[in-house]
């Protein structure tokens, strides 16, 4: 009789061991749970995720509900496991049961099933939510009352537990769950999801087309010589302007131009009147403003002005759209002669390259946050406008001047700091070198 009741104590001791294990296991899993796969699997009708996001409304009951049940089984496994031994060892069983069954507890109550939870939150969670919602309402009493205590207790050091934490992300924690999503989504969608994020950060000044760079029909100009560049413009739109780009007196679109073409109708005047009015705006518009504006405004490019209304550049909405996706056009008309590979794995680069642009191409990381031309950049370093031959180091680029024109850097070679582990290079000295 006495052994087969110690056998039972037995078999009871280890439903409670495997019950242990399923209040840790649970507790971890919904916790490790990802509030928005669990959204997004809710809505898709998935039932253990409706069953777990009902549960993890309210997270003090589910803990409430968990613990309890937890520490009744534990304290139960503790005194069986005590009267086993004391029944087997004597006196000597209550250390012996209180150091075995707390090795036992740990390595299969706690660390076990609650590593598996997780590392596989979902494969736990879901089914066991059906038993946690049959807990909740047996408990219901045991853990309102234990709740009410507890919430006491917070709110006597100042813890609302009323506030609702909420699962909104900042800006920066959205751009860092998008880095790291890893295979769920591919290389491309990522870069276009952080374009999108990174709009908040630009302005139309970082992207726009500087007013030396822009091309526009000068009503000043010859009849002839507007008529040869309308029929080599490989530009949708125009700005029209008079002498200068300051007097902007309209956006002519290749549409309108082409009737007159056609017609042999083209004169100064019928020009102006094809011409839709200009659209300003400031140089410190956010990128993502601009991008709703021109929805707005049902506009596709723009004349930037700074603070004193002077016209600095033009922006257009596929310079917004290639911040998102990438550059999506190729002009092979146009080839860009900006940026020329050298065999030593140099690149001899014009001034008025805009350093996004080079950063983008080369996979650079180039400083973009203050002057917007490599020219700009070279003498922000210097404070001086640098003569030939002189070299700097900015960050890990170093730049040696090849050509300056006009009180500006015409062009640059630029090499990765990395090329001159491979093999030695001519040092050239100048007294700019300490602006390095």
């Amino acid at each position: 009789m006495n052994d087969s009741h110690t056998t039972l104590l037995l078999i009871i001791l280890c439903v409670l061991i495997v019950l242990s294990a399923f209040f840790s296991s649970s507790e971890t899993s919904m916790m490790s749970l990802n509030r928005y796969r669990l959204k997004h699997l809710s809505k898709e009708g998935h039932k253990g995720a409706r069953r777990a996001s009902r549960l993890l409304e309210r997270p003090d009951r589910l803990l409430g509900t968990i613990l309890v049940g937890n520490n009744i089984v534990n304290i139960l496994a503790a005194s069986i496991a005590t009267v086993v031994a004391v029944q087997i060892w004597g006196e000597a069983g209550i250390a012996i049961a209180t150091i075995g069954l707390t090795i036992i507890i740990l390595i299969f109550g706690e660390i076990t099933p609650k590593t598996l939870a997780a590392l596989r939150p979902e494969l736990i969670a879901f089914p066991v939510s059906i038993i946690l919602q049959i807990l909740q309402k047996v408990l219901y009493p045991v853990v309102w009352v234990c709740g009410s205590i507890s919430n006491q207790l917070l709110r006597l050091l100042g813890v609302n537990v009323s506030a609702d934490a909420g699962d909104q992300l900042s800006v920066e924690e959205l751009r860092t769950v998008v880095r790291e999503a890893g295979l769920g989504i591919t290389r491309s969608r990522q870069n276009m999801l952080l374009g999108i994020l990174d709009l908040e950060k630009m302005t139309v000044n970082d992207i726009m087309i500087p007013r030396n760079e822009a091309i526009g029909i000068d009503l000043e100009d010859s009849l002839s010589s507007i008529n040869s560049q309308l029929r080599t413009c490989h530009h949708t739109r125009l700005p029209v302007f008079q002498g200068d780009i300051n007097n902007v007196t309209g956006i002519v679109h290749m549409r309108s131009i082409a009737r007159l073409l056609s017609r042999g109708d083209l004169t100064k005047e019928n020009l102006t009147s094809v011409c839709k009015e200009p659209y300003f705006v400031p140089e410190s518009t956010p990128l993502h403003t601009q991008l709703f504006n021109f929805q707005k405004q049902k506009r596709r490019i723009a004349i930037v002005v700074d603070e004193y209304g002077d016209v600095i550049g033009l922006v257009t909405l596929e310079d917004i759209l290639e911040e998102i996706v990438g550059e999506f056009t190729s002009d092979m008309l146009l080839p860009s002669q900006d940026i020329h590979p050298q065999n030593d794995g140099r690149f001899v680069i014009e001034g008025g390259s805009a350093i996004r642009a080079i950063n983008r191409q080369l996979k650079w990381k180039l400083p973009a946050d203050g002057p917007k031309t490599l020219n700009g950049l070279i003498t922000e370093q210097l404070e001086s406008i640098p003569e030939t031959s002189v070299c700097l180091t900015v960050g890990s680029y170093r730049m040696e001047i090849l050509q300056t024109k006009d009180n500006m850097v015409k062009s640059v070679k630029v090499w990765d700091r990395a090329l001159d582990m491979e093999g030695p290079l001519p040092e050239i000295e100048s007294e700019d070198d300490d602006a390095r």
